[in-house]
């Protein structure tokens, strides 16, 4: 049986490059579930980092993750009263596409920006800029619809936030894609976004259908004013672009299992041979259904070889020169189709493949049959009058997961 599997630790690499551009890395991995066979999803590996690490019971609620990257936004001037700080991210789903180095396969990945959230540390201290008692108030008092707590529509506010003196940690939900503007209401000499989180969400495509393997394939968004990672008009990022690197590693599992003395088959009419033997009543079948056990994750195939000079038969011999055949016709698990459908005594063919099937779930030991039948012209050609000999044969059955 051959099975190919990808392979690899989970890890997160963040880089910086020359050209003023940034790299991370988002993998994801599908490994069949037994607790869970119907589960046919990737699950995210990517270490989160930012928002998510300083609040992760909120970000367990809502299923989301953050990274953090370390891109800084400062002003290029002195915020006045009026001025507004607009942030927008690519909240809608965009496309890239994974391939498989090996295969050569390719997939679709979908991608949107769900959340933004950064620490924007300001030149004074609120209250100074604000004139309020305190801080707390100050950071209130400085902007329109009181602290960034509070997000701007269309955004949403995700509850919690954190300040200093003259700094503000904040995060917002991003729904659609749109400007969501907070309106200075006293100057403020110079502000910047130190590093700044994102969340995001994947439409990941059907492991069921892909071969196991690394699929890899990259995103590239632009940073800055007018960009796709906009933070303000006069917010400029000390990077350019932000490059996502995806990683969706497929680990499937194929397995057959017999149970003991599966390997040896003894062919023989229903109730055994004492009719033949004390009556001579011949029989109509000679046969044997052997069990064996099948566990799979994605779409696989199947091979007989055996002496056989083609077709559907295959070749049993003795010492003295007795021949016969036998045929083998392979049922599956439900859960697992074939052109036809349900795959039910399909007949193999001698060095033919047959398939590929497709599980629809992950299959985790059903019990599937190969069916070992003689054929009446067989059973009539070997039940002759005075035969008394023991016939021998080899069948190979084959199992490959690269459909």
């Amino acid at each position: 049986m051959k099975l190919i599997t990808g392979g690899g630790a989970l890890a997160l690499a963040l880089t910086m490059s020359t050209a003023q551009a940034v790299n991370q890395e988002i993998r994801a991995l599908f490994q069949p579930d037994p607790a869970q066979p119907s589960k046919n999803a990737f699950i995210n590996q990517t270490p989160s980092s930012g928002y998510c690490v300083s609040f992760p019971l909120k970000c367990a609620e809502n299923n989301m993750f953050s990274i953090e990257l370390p891109v800084r936004y400062s002003s290029n001037r002195a915020l006045i009263p009026g001025d507004g700080v607009s942030l927008q991210v690519p909240a809608g789903w965009r496309q890239l596409t994974v391939t498989n180095a090996d295969t050569g396969e390719t997939e679709a990945v979908e991608l949107r920006i769900t959340g933004i959230g950064s620490d924007f540390v300001l030149s004074d201290s609120a209250s100074s800029l604000s004139g309020a008692p305190n801080n707390r108030e100050g950071h209130d008092n400085l902007w329109n619809s009181y602290g960034w707590l509070y997000a701007p529509a269309p955004c949403l506010g995700s509850g919690l936030a954190g300040f200093g003196s003259h700094s503000y940690r904040f995060f917002w939900h991003t729904p659609v894609e749109a400007s969501c503007t907070k309106t200075a209401l006293f100057r403020i000499p110079s502000m910047s976004f130190d590093k700044f989180d994102f969340a995001y969400e994947l439409k990941t495509p059907n492991p069921l259908g892909m071969s196991s393997g690394l699929y890899t394939g990259s995103i590239t968004y632009t940073l800055g004013p007018g960009g796709d990672f906009h933070m303000g008009h006069m917010m400029e990022p000390d990077d350019s672009q932000l490059t996502l690197d995806f990683v969706l590693d497929v680990q499937h599992t194929l397995k057959v299992d017999l149970p003991p003395g599966g390997d040896k088959v003894s062919l023989e009419p229903e109730g055994g041979w004492a009719r033949w033997i004390e009556g001579g009543r011949k029989p109509t079948r000679i046969f044997r259904d052997q069990l064996f056990y099948l566990s799979a994750s994605s779409r696989f195939k199947v091979l007989m070889l055996c002496n056989s000079t083609g077709g559907t038969a295959c070749k049993l011999g003795s010492p003295k020169g007795d021949t016969t055949e036998v045929e083998v016709f392979l049922t599956l698990p439900p859960g697992i189709s074939g052109s036809g459908g349900n795959v039910n005594r399909l007949p193999l063919r001698f060095n033919e493949w047959a398939g590929p099937f497709q599980p629809g779930i992950y299959v985790d030991r059903k019990p599937g049959t190969l069916h070992f039948e003689m054929t009446p012209f067989a059973i009539n050609f070997l039940l002759q009058p005075g035969k008394n000999d023991r016939l021998r044969g080899n069948v190979t059955i084959i199992w490959d997961s690269e459909a």
